[in-house]
Parts: structure tokens; C-alpha cells; sequence
């Protein structure tokens, strides 16, 4: 696939999510991502959810614009073989290894530095002191739970939003390093932890220091939000809209299409709440409730929507994903993000591209994900130059492998 990294290669080993998402990113860009798979089998292969046939949905929804080899790599020579893969050929475009599972023997990083001096290597860990950790186990220490829901219990998200945040962190910070190398000819080893994610997060959005200075808990606000006002409302058919005024721009908007400007008025002069600033609305948020609950429970969602189209009002309605897939017109063909892609062993379906537009790069076809080990000799060929008689006879003693099927 060309794109804008097109000339780059990484040499991918990954399971479920962090790493396998940042490979499937710079693939979408063009970058040439060779995964290395186990011949036995990666441990996200089958992962849920699946078809009505059993058939893994999850492992080629996030491995898309790749190319798959299989090696034994239980086997000395087969890990020797992994290592030259993942130095590559001086001078090219590769020598990048991107994992987030633990490489040891002749496919550790120093080994490898050993075959190509400048490899750049990207390595996940869970925490900083190397102990094991997954999304789930570091979403219920970020405080978030805490202030997510209307429970007294904490409530884990289900969005694995640190796996997500770490992929994004880990494709900038193999772009930055490929420039490093580019200008100084020096590689290097970049590592980074979930844990790490989720507190430079946390103190980034200053929940850190709101904690420290002011030494008072975040309150748990169920679907409000905080400093501002907006809430949930429901409808008259019995759906759930998410609506919010922030700016003063957005909260006149609101105003005005629910005619509510008069009720308002005299909801400040009563209460002497200044509802023209964003920290008064907060403050007054139940009693502003109270005059929008009823115009919201008199319409249904269509009405809604035809009464804030156009209008500036800072809304979304509450879906389930088969409402989003079927419903939400920006979940469509309309949509360039989006095409039909017929993935072996799933079938047509709507599949995005990468979410950036890039104006040299106009968005093609949306690549498929490969079957494990479906490029296997053209990745011996393409990246080592392998003849036809090395790849058989790598082949004929089960170092590689194809498909499964084959």
C-alpha cells in the first residue's frame, strides 16, 4: 500500500492491542509492517468477539495493512532467522522492531544491535518496574472509576482507552526516532508503560494537581459535566440525548432552540446565579435541568434533531454500536473515513481507514489483514533476499510456515 511512509519497514511482534494497533497505524500511512508470528499460533489469534462460525472479528479489525510470517520460533534457527528480519538490510528503510511481548535469546535487543547498530526498537512494558500490567489493571488505579457513573462502586471502562493512548504515543515516538536516525545515523531503544500513559494523563489534564492543591475528591457526576453545564435528557420515545452548553455561544443555542430564554432569565434573577458564566451554569445545573427536562420529554429524538440542525447546539444522541452501524449517517460510505472491505473468513463489511486525510495521499481501498503467515515467502524474498531453493528448504524443516490452511 503507498502512503506517506511508504519506504518504511517494521518488523512487528505483538499480541492484543498496544503494539498491534501503533503496526496497523503506520501501515494504514503506507509503512510496510512485517508481523512475526509464532507457527503455533499468536495468543490473539481467536480473540473475542467472533462470527457466527467462530471466526475472530477483533484480530483482523486491528491488523489490517500488514504483512504476516510465520516462524518456529521455539526453534534456535528460527529465532535466528526472526533476528536478521527484524535488523534488516543496512541502508533501507527498516530496522525498526516495534513489541509489547518479551524478546529474548538472538531476538533480544542488544543481540539484535548486534546485526544492525542503528536499530531503532520500541518496546512496551506494563509498569515501570517491569511487573505485568493490562488496561484493565491500570484504568482502576487512575482514579477515573472513581468519578465514572452514578454508583458508590468504582466503574472500569470498557474502552481500553491506555492500550489506545500508549499505540498513538508509540507511533510518534517511532516517527521521532526514524527522523533521529535519518540526521545522525544513530538508533536507539524507546520504551514506554501503560502505567506511564495513564499518569502523564492524569497530569496533563490536571486531575493530578487538582488532587494536590485543592485536596478535595473529584465528585462522581454520573453523565454531567464537570465545570460546565451539560447532562443526559431523555426523550419522548424513550432514547437518551447527551446535550451541553460550554461557551457562552453554545449555551445561547441551546437557549434559543429549546425557547427556554425567559425561563432562564428568571431562574438568574431569582436565584442570582450568572448563568452567562460557565462556572455559575455548573453550579445551577439542577435547577437549569428542571426547566429542559420536560422540553426534552415532549419530543422524540427525529424531532430533536430536526429542531438542532443548524442551529449551533452542542448535542449527540445515546447509541448502541448496531445504532452507530446502521443509524448514524457518519458510519457510511458517505463518509471517505470508510469503505467495504471483504476480509477471508469474515466476509463484507464496512471497515475504516486511518482517520487522518492526508491532501497528497487521497484514501484508496481499505487493505485487508492477512491471514497468519500469508506473506511468508515474499517477506524472505522481499527483506532478505532469500532465493527460491533457501526459502524451500526453510520450508521443508519447519522453521516456516504458510497459512494454516496451507
Amino acid at each position: 500500500m503507498k502512503g506517506i511512509l511508504d519506504g518504511l519497514r517494521v518488523a512487528e511482534i505483538s499480541a492484543y492491542i498496544a503494539a498491534p494497533l501503533c503496526g496497523m497505524t503506520l501501515g494504514q500511512l503506507g509503512a510496510d509492517i512485517v508481523q512475526i508470528n509464532p507457527i503455533s499460533g499468536r495468543m490473539d489469534e481467536n480473540r473475542w468477539p467472533h462470527t457466527k462460525d467462530g471466526n475472530s472479528l477483533y484480530y483482523p479489525a486491528i491488523n489490517k495493512a500488514k504483512r504476516s510470517i510465520r516462524i518456529d520460533l521455539k526453534q534456535p534457527e528460527g529465532r535466528d532467522l526472526a533476528a536478521q528480519l527484524m535488523a534488516g538490510s543496512p541502508g533501507d528503510g527498516g530496522g525498526i522492531v516495534l513489541s509489547n511481548l518479551p524478546l529474548k535469546g538472538p531476538m533480544a535487543t542488544e543481540e539484535v544491535k548486534k546485526l544492525r547498530p542503528d536499530l531503532i526498537a520500541l518496546q512496551v512494558f506494563g509498569n515501570p518496574d517491569g511487573s505485568t500490567a493490562v488496561d484493565y489493571t491500570i484504568n482502576c488505579a487512575s482514579g477515573f472509576p472513581d468519578i465514572t457513573g452514578n454508583s458508590a462502586q468504582p466503574t472500569n471502562h470498557v474502552a481500553p482507552i491506555w492500550d489506545i493512548s500508549t499505540s498513538l504515543y508509540l507511533a510518534t515516538g517511532l516517527l521521532a526516532a526514524e527522523r533521529h536516525r535519518r540526521l545522525t545515523g544513530e538508533g536507539q531503544t524507546i520504551t514506554i508503560t501503560l502505567a506511564d500513559v495513564m499518569l502523564a494523563t492524569v497530569g496533563n489534564l490536571s486531575y493530578l494537581s487538582e488532587a494536590q492543591i485543592n485536596d478535595e475528591p473529584r465528585p462522581t457526576l454520573g453523565n454531567q459535566v464537570f465545570g460546565a453545564f451539560g447532562r443526559d435528557f431523555a426523550t419522548a420515545d424513550g432514547r437518551r440525548v447527551m446535550v451541553t452548553g460550554i461557551s457562552n455561544k453554545q449555551w445561547r443555542a441551546m437557549c434559543d432552540a429549546t425557547e427556554t430564554n425567559e425561563q432562564m432569565q428568571a431562574l438568574q434573577d431569582n436565584t442570582g446565579a450568572d448563568l452567562s458564566d460557565e462556572a455559575g451554569r455548573y453550579h445551577a445545573r439542577d435547577a437549569i435541568s428542571t426547566v429542559l427536562e420536560p422540553w426534552f420529554e415532549a419530543r422524540t429524538l427525529d424531532e430533536i434533531r430536526s429542531v438542532f440542525s443548524g442551529t449551533g447546539v452542542l448535542w449527540g444522541p445515546f447509541q448502541t454500536f448496531k445504532q452507530l452501524a446502521t443509524e448514524d449517517s457518519r458510519c457510511s460510505l458517505d463518509n471517505p473515513l470508510f469503505g467495504r472491505l471483504d476480509q477471508p473468513g469474515i466476509g463484507p463489511h464496512l471497515a475504516p481507514h486511518i482517520p487522518l486525510d492526508f491532501e497528497a495521499f487521497p484514501r484508496g481501498d481499505v487493505p485487508a489483514a492477512p491471514l497468519p503467515g500469508e506473506h511468508s515467502e515474499a517477506v524472505l524474498s522481499d527483506v532478505l533476499g532469500l532465493s527460491a531453493n533457501e526459502i524451500g528448504k526453510l520450508f521443508d524443516a519447519g522453521i516456516v510456515a504458510g497459512t494454516p490452511a496451507d
